[in-house]
C-alpha cells in the first residue's frame, strides 16, 4: 500500500472547511496498551514481534473504525514514505526508524494504531480543533473494542502495564496542538511554558518531543499517568487549554492595538513574500504561514481561508514536498517546489485588512 493514498485522502485537519479553530489546531488522545503473555517490544525476539504484529493487524482490521483502512508495515516502506507518516503525526519517529513495526490508519486519518513501537499498541485519535471529550470518547470506544478481542496486560494495583514506567496506570496521553503567535510576539511565551511545566504538563514542538515550535505551534500534553483517573487528566489539561486560549487572545488583541498599522504590515509582508517567493525553506514557510493563520483568526483575512493555511503547513514539510513531486529532492529543489505550491494556493487570496476580532 502506498503513502500516496494518504496524501490523496481528504481529512478534517487539511480539507474539511469549518473544522479548524482559531487557537487550537487539533486535539489528540493516545493510549498505550500491551498484550498479555508477550514481552514488551524492546525485549521481544523477532519471532514474537512478528506474531504480535500479525495478531494485532488481524484484530484491528476487523473493527468498524478500520474496515477500510491503510495498513503499513514499516519494513516494507521506503524512507520517504515513513517520513510522510511522521510529518502527518500518524506514526512516531521511533516506529518509523524500525523495521518490525506497523501502523493501521483509518481512511479519514482520525484513528490510527501503531503496532510494536515502545508498546505493543499505541492507540491514537486526532480531531481538528478543540474536542477533548469527543476525542476521548472515540479513543475509549476503540480501546474497549480492542480489549474485547485481544487480551490486554493489566494490574489491579498499577493499572495498564507499559514498557516505560511514565505510562503505567491509565496509559493516557492527551494533548492539544496550539498556535500561539500572540504570546510569542508579546514576549510572554517562556513564562507561559514554564508555568505549564511546573504544573505537570509537557510543552513540545510541532513534531513532538525534541522538536522546535515551528510556526509558533506548540504541543501541550499531560505527563502523569499513574495515580490519576482518566477524567482527572482530561480536566487538568482542559483547564489549562482554556486558560491558554484566553491568554493568547488577550495577547493578540494587545499586540494588534499597540502596533496598529505595523501589525497589519507584518501580516501583509508575509502574504506578499509567500505569493512571490521562488525559494522557501520549511522554517520560512511555517513562520509566514503562522502570520496568515493569525490574519484569518483576527478578521484580517476571511476565516474560511484558514483551512488552506493549515493544509500548506502540513504539506510544506520536507517529506510531503518530495512525495508530491514523486522523487527525492535536494534542499534547493524542495525549497523551489514548496514555493511553487504556496504561490499557487495563495493566488486568489485577498489583501490583508485591519483586524476585526
Amino acid at each position: 500500500m502506498s503513502v500516496q493514498e494518504i496524501l490523496a485522502d481528504e481529512n478534517e485537519l487539511t480539507h474539511l472547511l469549518g473544522a479548524q479553530q482559531a487557537v487550537v489546531l487539533s486535539t489528540r488522545v493516545r493510549l498505550a496498551r500491551n498484550l498479555e503473555g508477550f514481552p514488551f517490544p524492546g525485549w521481544a525476539k523477532p519471532a514474537h514481534r512478528k506474531e504480535i504484529a500479525e495478531r494485532c493487524i488481524e484484530a484491528l482490521t476487523q473493527l468498524s473504525h478500520f474496515r477500510k483502512s491503510h495498513v503499513f508495515k514499516m519494513g516494507d516502506l521506503p524512507d520517504l514514505d515513513r517520513a510522510v507518516l511522521v510529518e502527518r503525526h500518524l506514526v512516531s519517529k521511533e516506529l518509523a526508524s524500525g523495521k518490525s513495526g506497523a501502523a493501521v490508519i483509518s481512511r479519514d486519518q482520525t484513528c490510527s494504531v501503531m503496532v510494536n513501537e515502545e508498546d505493543h499498541l499505541r492507540i491514537q485519535v486526532v480531531k481538528a480543533g478543540w474536542h477533548l471529550r469527543g476525542t476521548w470518547n472515540i479513543a475509549e470506544q476503540l480501546d474497549d473494542a480492542i480489549g474485547a478481542t485481544l487480551g490486554i496486560a493489566f494490574s489491579d494495583q498499577l493499572g495498564f502495564l507499559t514498557a516505560c514506567p511514565t505510562n503505567v496506570g491509565t496509559g493516557l496521553r492527551a494533548s492539544a496542538m496550539v498556535h500561539l503567535p500572540g504570546l510569542c510576539l508579546a514576549g510572554h511565551i517562556e513564562k507561559v511554558t514554564r508555568a505549564l511545566s511546573q504544573d505537570g504538563l509537557a510543552v513540545r514542538g510541532w513534531l513532538g518531543e525534541g522538536t522546535e515550535a515551528a510556526g509558533n505551534i506548540f504541543q501541550i500534553s499531560n505527563q502523569q499517568t499513574l495515580g490519576l483517573s482518566e477524567d482527572a487528566i482530561l480536566r487538568h489539561l482542559g483547564g489549562w487549554v482554556k486558560t491558554l486560549v484566553d491568554q493568547e487572545w488577550n495577547a493578540r488583541r494587545k499586540v494588534a492595538q499597540e502596533e496598529g498599522e505595523r501589525f497589519v504590515d507584518r501580516l501583509s509582508r508575509s502574504l506578499g513574500l509567500l505569493r512571490h517567493a521562488r525559494l522557501l525553506t520549511s522554517a520560512e514557510s511555517m513562520n509566514m504561514l503562522s502570520h496568515l493563520r493569525l490574519a484569518c483568526d483576527m478578521g484580517c483575512l476571511p476565516e474560511e481561508r484558514r483551512h488552506v493555511v493549515d493544509r500548506l503547513m502540513i504539506e510544506g514539510q520536507p517529506a510531503h514536498v518530495q512525495a508530491r513531486q514523486g522523487a527525492e529532492l535536494d534542499s534547493d529543489g524542495r525549497d523551489r517546489r514548496r514555493a511553487t505550491a504556496v504561490r499557487e494556493a495563495l493566488r486568489d487570496f485577498p489583501e490583508v485588512g485591519s483586524p476585526t476580532a
